[in-house]
């Protein structure tokens, strides 16, 4: 028994929801990495559930490399979250506008 491509898509299309309304409205910059990387998992799901589709290892491929850019991501963002506790005392977002050139 398989699982259509649709409900694929649509847990994908919830993930990437979640993620864009967590990105969007939370000021926390860890749960602004979080959301992040919500939608980069939703892409995941997309390119893994295509490439069982069409019968190749391309999407899967391509979602290897998404994981090691997340991988990536999250440390250099956990890094730039640490600089601004530190000069901060905070990780709400909208604080450091000294930080602005």
């Amino acid at each position: 028994m398989t699982v259509a491509v649709e409900y694929y898509v649509l847990l994908s299309m919830g993930l990437f929801c979640i993620g864009l309304f967590g990105v969007l409205t939370r000021r926390n910059a860890l749960m602004f990495l979080m959301s992040v990387e919500l939608m980069l998992n939703a892409a995941n799901i997309n390119l893994i559930a295509f490439s069982f589709y069409h019968g190749n290892l391309t999407g899967q491929v391509f979602a290897l490399f998404t994981m090691a850019l997340a991988a990536a991501e999250v440390a250099v963002g956990l890094g730039i979250i640490l600089v601004l506790y530190r000069n901060f005392r905070d990780v709400d977002v909208t604080v450091p506008t000294t930080m602005r050139w």
